[in-house]
């Protein structure tokens, strides 16, 4: 293994990614950025070797918290800092592992010396470390909820608050925050979109040339890292210098009142919530006229801030990509621009009537980010230094959604014609319905699972509900349990001064309870039975509703269809909901009913994802109106596959999708084989089972008893009468 990073200047093409971490470099207070692109696309590479080019800092000599001699912290935990000497080092980048926990962020009490010695004493954590440096979370989408709150909070105030165990310490916590995401894993929550200041989204080229620079690259650096890098030790310099005067710059650079109301109009017209992306579209046009070595922002700033903080704004469900309308970008620009006779009194800058003769149009300062390298003299490959980058900045976050999005609802499509020769029983796909808030479905008893909003579950987070003797490792002291069990054997241990005489015996843990993410496995009749089309569009829409429930509830979604001859796992367990959305979009219709073939594919699957994640519990959810073709005993093996299921202790649900003036009640007979409960389309809608309870409130007891007794009484009728036509039907 080497120390010697990869040079941020060697890395290939990625204008947009490029100029989001230097503009992030030159004015912290932007925000961060968000990477999200495909794996194997140089995310990582490029934000380490972003920490080599900042520039060294000074610190407080043995400050645990990185105060700045020439302006300390006055709330330092480490004490006032009067006139202290200082040491320069380089800017640290502090990378945040998925699994970390809450005590590693933000610091905890050190327990030995509490305990031991019987003074409170506080172990800083990852924020205190990352203070003016870089703070890199890779695969921030995995990270637990609570966690990316948590860093996000510190990241916007610029301070970190710790109040626990008795500690009460506040520090500051400035840094870069940078995280990177693959989409296909899953997204994060609109929330938690926001809190960061700029979003870019990057794929790897699909220019052959280019992608033989990439490799050609990579492999000198695993050949001789020191003499790659010496390489481009040039370039590193001169773009390094630039960041350092970009940084001395900004606070002289001027945001006119044309430049404030095209960025308030553009969130206006864009319909962003909040105020937020006002303030950070307004930082990112500063550092970017400051990257540009101007002291005035003008409307290409404001376009390209527009391009790197509003895409990730404007989802209003948790399907929606990220994107921009550039045309409609481009017109409320242009409806809020200056007077033309604004720049007689500005003669330079006569480009603010077509923006001059510069056909570059994205590039937000000439040249952008690609300035960094030695001019004219770079690669010509779109390699970093040269121009070539600059034109390709803007088309690449086009040309990339393109590519990231369009195989999507593809993909199940291939598999159509193997499904027969008669393609014209087949319905061609239908678009779902308007989705809606749903009724929530959980998994019975505790679970252990990783933590979400589902299931109860004993989990890292969530409210202490007691305490209980470590079984290995002590991870959540219990601290008032675990004095109250050495409490009475400190006279017999013969304890003399303030610290209490301890055993392993005494220490407790916490046992917290919150709630879990469950796998959610959607098995889904996609036959000729079901391929009326406005029938199959409310099915759609009822289980496009489920999976923003799973969204919402962080859970991991898999999806079975069955049809014509057999079934097929269409979406294998992943945390990405867009993609299961994506292969609903797309489902055709048609053939025969193998039911029993899809419950045994559901049985397959969640066998197989039992021993991939065995803490994970599932919960089953078929989409069926309980009609079984294809052989003459198709009923009886949908019913043995359903027992198989049963068997297991499966937690599931029937969504019932019969429809008609003559129900056979299939569906809820195979829900009765499931040991599931049976729910149709109108009963899915969480609205309408609020509109049913507020309806009984207001008349009183004796009205609400006589309401429920006579809603009982009908759903006793229907239900006898629906099994007794199916019985005849049966017979």
């Amino acid at each position: 293994m080497t120390d010697v990073r990869y040079p941020f200047t060697a890395i290939v093409g990625m204008a947009d990614l490029r100029l989001g971490l230097l503009l992030n470099a030159v004015s912290p207070a932007v925000g961060g950025v968000l990477v999200r692109g495909e794996k194997g696309t140089a995310k990582s590479t490029m934000v380490r070797a972003l920490a080599g080019l900042l520039p060294s800092i000074s610190t407080v000599e043995g400050c645990r918290f990185a105060c700045d001699p020439a302006a300390p912290d006055p709330q330092c935990p480490d004490g006032a800092h009067d006139g202290p000497a200082g040491t320069d080092r380089a800017a640290r980048l502090v990378e945040l592992p998925v699994g970390v926990t809450e005590d590693r962020i933000v610091g905890s009490l050190d327990l030995e010396r509490a305990l031991s010695e019987g003074v409170k004493a506080y172990e800083p954590g990852l924020l205190a470390k990352a203070h003016r440096g870089v703070l890199y979370i890779d695969e921030v989408n995995l990270l637990q909820d609570h966690v990316v709150d948590l860093l996000l909070d510190a990241a916007a105030m610029g301070r970190s608050y710790v109040e626990r165990e008795g500690v009460s310490v506040r520090h500051a916590a400035r840094f870069l925050l940078v995280g990177t995401m693959n989409p296909e894993e899953g997204e994060l929550r609109p929330q938690l979109l926001d809190r960061f200041g700029l979003t870019v989204e990057i794929a790897a080229t699909r220019e052959p040339r280019e992608r033989a620079e990439v490799v050609r690259r990579r492999l000198a650096y695993d050949a001789d890292p020191a003499a790659f890098a010496d390489r481009f030790a040039g370039e590193e310099r001169t773009l390094a210098e630039r960041i350092t005067a970009a940084r001395a710059l900004l606070p002289e650079v001027a945001l006119t009142d044309t430049a404030l109301r095209q960025i308030t109009a553009v969130c206006a017209a864009f319909e962003v919530d909040g105020l937020r992306a006002d303030i950070v579209m307004a930082r990112t046009a500063v550092a970017l006229a400051a990257w540009a070595g101007r002291t005035e922002v003008l409307e290409e700033d404001v376009r390209k801030a527009a391009q790197l903080a509003l895409p990730h704004r404007r989802r209003r469900n948790p399907f929606d990509a990220p994107g921009l309308d550039e045309e409609k970008l481009d017109r409320t620009l242009e409806e809020h621009a200056e007077p033309e006779e604004q720049p007689e009194d500005t003669g330079a800058q006569e480009a603010s009537e077509g923006r001059g003769p510069d056909e570059e149009q994205p590039g937000p300062d000439g040249g952008g980010p690609d300035d960094d390298g030695p001019g004219d003299g770079g690669p010509d490959d779109g390699g970093p230094g040269g121009g070539a980058p600059d034109p390709a900045g803007p088309a690449a976050p086009t040309e990339f959604a393109a590519t990231d999005t369009a195989p999507a609802p593809d993909a199940p499509e291939t598999d159509v014609p193997a499904q027969g020769p008669r393609p014209a029983r087949e319905s061609a796909p239908v678009a779902a319905g308007e989705p809606y808030r749903t009724k929530l479905f959980k998994v019975p008893g505790t679970g252990k699972g990783a933590q979400g909003r589902r299931s109860p579950a004993e989990t890292d987070g969530g409210h202490t509900i007691r305490a209980r003797r470590p079984a290995g490792q002590l991870t959540r002291l219990h601290l008032a349990a675990t004095l109250q069990a050495a409490a009475p054997h400190q006279h017999v241990r013969g304890r003399t001064g303030r610290a209490l005489e301890l055993r392993r015996d005494d220490f407790r843990e916490q046992v917290r309870q919150g709630r879990e993410s469950n796998l959610v496995l959607f098995v889904v009749d996609a036959s000729g039975s079901m391929a009326a089309r406005q029938r199959m569009t409310a099915v759609k829409g009822a289980v496009l509703s489920l999976l923003m429930d799973a969204y919402q509830r962080r859970d991991k979604v898999g999806l079975i269809t069955f049809r014509g001859a057999g079934a097929e796992l269409a979406l294998p367990p992943t945390s990405s909901v867009e993609v299961g959305a994506a292969r609903l979009e797309s489902l055709p219709t048609g053939g025969r009913t193998p039911l029993a073939a899809g419950l045994l594919r559901a049985h397959e699957t969640l066998r197989v994802e039992r021993m991939r994640d065995p803490h994970r519990r599932p919960l089953l959810v078929v989409v069926t109106d309980g009609r079984a073709t294809g052989g003459r005993d198709a009923l009886a093996d949908a019913g043995r596959a359903a027992g198989l299921l049963a068997a297991q202790g499966l937690a599931s649900v029937v969504l019932d999708c019969e429809s008609g003036p003559v129900r056979l009640g299939l569906a809820r007979r195979l829900a009765g084989q499931l040991g599931a409960s049976a729910v149709t389309l109108d009963e899915l809608r969480a609205e309408g089972v609020a509109a049913l309870v507020h309806a009984h409130r207001p008349a009183g007891n004796t009205a609400g008893t006589a309401t429920r007794t006579a809603t009982r009484t009908a759903t006793s009728t229907a239900t006898s009468t629906a099994t007794s036509t199916a019985d005849r039907k049966a017979a």
